[in-house]
């Protein structure tokens, strides 16, 4: 785990924490975790005041993209073999399917990405080789995603073999789970036009729970997430006939 990982983890237990006690949890100096929180003050993942960190609203999709980064990327290249290039996929808004969108956007050619993500949709928009339809609806601020009956209206015009979204929570008897209800449906929408839905995810997620149910288990066809999941869990998946691809 990254530095930043760490103090990502360590300030959003706390809430609130003195800097000089960051510094000493982490065993650097005052001078090196201002220049880490610094960094991270300017993704606006962290808030500092009169000499505390705070967490941002967990929410908010840096924040999420942020948090176990280097793992998530891991995740998405791996995903990414999946794809050729010239394919068209739907992407969702998950910060690991960000990555997977900035991973076929710069290491692919021609490939096309239908999204429900402003953020997605901004953060490849350097890229030359990939073509981005953004699916409109009521816009939703800190996860930057659209949601709402419009997205209905416009994914009825596409099909695509893939989808790939992010999960915020697991039940072995339910499925997988969403904290946003809207972001439920709206994926859900997307879903139907789609062959096959693949879900991205660290494996700390399997450990969280979730509001709602977005997904039973014959709706998911593959799941690729990191070695940390549990030996129970991956049973579980795979007696459900849904693939489990881990990566170290």
């Amino acid at each position: 785990m990254s530095r930043s990982d760490e103090i990502i983890r360590i300030v959003s237990d706390y809430k609130k924490i003195e800097v000089n006690q960051l510094s000493q949890l982490l065993n650097v100096s005052n001078v090196t975790i201002r220049k880490d929180l610094d960094k991270l003050e300017e993704k606006g993942i962290i808030n500092r005041q009169h000499g505390f960190a705070l967490i941002n609203n967990t929410d908010d999709i840096n924040f999420r993209l942020a948090k176990n980064y280097d793992l998530k990327r891991k995740i998405a290249i791996k995903a990414a073999e999946n794809i050729l290039d010239g394919d068209t996929v739907m992407i969702e808004s998950g910060s690991t399917c960000a990555l997977l969108a900035e991973e076929l956007a710069f290491n692919r050619k021609n490939v096309t990405i239908i999204t429900n993500s402003v953020f997605i949709a901004n953060y490849i928009r350097k890229s030359d080789s990939v073509k981005v339809i953004l699916l409109g609806g009521e816009y939703q601020n800190n996860s930057q995603v659209n949601v709402g009956p419009l997205i209905k209206k416009v994914v009825d015009e596409f099909y695509v073999d893939k989808l790939f979204i992010g999960i915020d929570g697991f039940d072995p008897i339910r499925g997988f789970r969403s904290n946003d209800l809207a972001r439920s449906e709206a994926i859900h929408v997307m879903a139907a036009a789609a062959k096959e839905v693949i879900i991205l995810t660290d494996a700390s997620k399997f450990k969280q729970n979730g509001t709602v149910t977005c997904f039973s288990f014959p709706e998911i066809s593959q799941v690729f997430t990191d070695k940390a999941i549990s030996k129970e869990t991956e049973a579980i998946l795979e007696n459900k006939n849904i693939k489990v691809t881990t990566i170290q």
